[in-house]
């Protein structure tokens, strides 16, 4: 199966440029400087109705983001439902933290292209606002299609789909130019597509990695509980590899449907990591942990596989935890099995992994 990283194909030239970086390339996409448009407050009020509830797509540490309106060629503000829609997030005003995170979004996103992460169209830093658009992505975020009550749970093959486009991205920012830790890979930063392709969005912390395999070291780790690497937590050094610890549970999320960590669920198993890891290397034990609403529709060689995987990315030595290169070529092999379970479960059982 040939690599399912393609070349991004960018048919909009918006306007304005921010300050450029190097030009450079590799086979999963580019790093060369975007066009990204400056739009004022006023402009960004046009497109989202002065920024109405009923416009809001959700809220995050960062603040509020809302759906807005752009014309397709120029990305210039527009009317409700004339153009395509765009995500504007919009920053908490008194937060420092939102203006920091603010500028490495614009610095990260402002050079890289890839159909795996998420596309920057604009940005607005007017009246001690700071505002930034995005490509509207229809089906919002993979935690959501995880976790949310009432939500159609992912078919395997889906899941597979979202692993290796997430893998894609993830991939790229490892191999470009200046190597990127992204940092902060969790469900809730994969955006989907309608047609559940996934892209990777919130860049607020990402950094700059360090070369040959040495770490940054940092006196306050961020990130999240329950994706955040081991050794990062633990001693605050941050290699590329921290990134694939994160990956692994994203991919144990994606396995057994549940979170990373849930204080409602039973003692000892609060955390996923910490209650799944000592059955993923039994096949057996495997079985037990697969989403049980995926019934009998899910490949029992490829789930074994991804066992294996996320047993690789979760090793608590960065040294032995693959590249993310080697990650994707599992996946996209992952992705090719079509066998189903032999004995049929019933599809009535209770969806509980106790």
């Amino acid at each position: 199966m040939g690599n399912l990283c393609a070349t991004p194909v960018d048919t909009h030239t918006p306007p304005p440029t921010i300050p450029s970086s190097p030009v450079s390339s590799n086979r999963h996409g580019s790093t060369q400087p975007q066009n990204l448009r400056v739009y004022s407050l006023t402009e960004l009020k046009t497109a989202t109705k002065n920024f109405r509830p009923d416009t809001m797509l959700g809220e995050g540490g960062f603040g509020r983001v809302f759906k807005g309106w752009v014309d397709e060629a120029t990305y210039a503000p527009s009317k409700v439902g004339v153009g395509i829609p765009v995500a504007v997030k919009k920053s908490n005003p008194d937060s420092s933290q939102g203006l920091r995170e603010w500028k490495a979004e614009v610095e990260f996103l402002g050079k890289f292209s890839h159909p795996n992460v998420v596309k920057l169209i604009g940005y607005c830093w007017e009246e001690k606002q700071f505002l930034l658009v995005y490509e509207y992505m229809q089906r919002g975020s993979l935690e959501n299609h995880l976790f949310r009550k009432g939500v159609e749970p992912l078919p395997w093959e889906t899941r597979i789909k979202i692993a290796t486009g997430a893998a894609c991205g993830l991939t790229f920012l490892h191999t470009s130019e200046k190597s990127v830790i992204y940092r902060d890979f969790k469900a809730s930063n994969i955006l989907l597509d309608g047609n559940f392709n996934p892209k990777l969005s919130d860049f607020g912390l990402a950094k700059l990695g360090p070369s040959n395999g040495n770490s940054h070291v940092s006196t306050n780790p961020v990130g999240t509980y329950g994706y955040a690497a081991p050794e990062y937590i633990a001693t605050g050094h941050l290699y590329i590899k921290s990134d694939v610890y994160g990956f692994g549970v994203v991919l144990l999320e994606l396995l057994t449907g549940l979170r990373a960590v849930d204080p409602n669920r039973p003692s000892g198993s609060h955390n996923l990591v910490g209650w799944a890891e000592p059955s993923l290397s039994s096949k057996k034990k495997v079985k037990k942990l697969i989403d049980p609403r995926l019934g009998d529709d899910y490949s029992p060689k490829g789930a074994w596989a991804t066992a294996e995987l996320i047993l690789k990315c979760l090793e608590s030595d960065p040294r032995k935890r693959p590249s993310m290169e080697e990650v994707l070529v599992i996946l996209e092999r992952i992705s090719s099995f079509k066998d189903r379970p032999k004995e049929p479960k019933s599809r009535a059982r209770t969806p509980s992994h106790y």
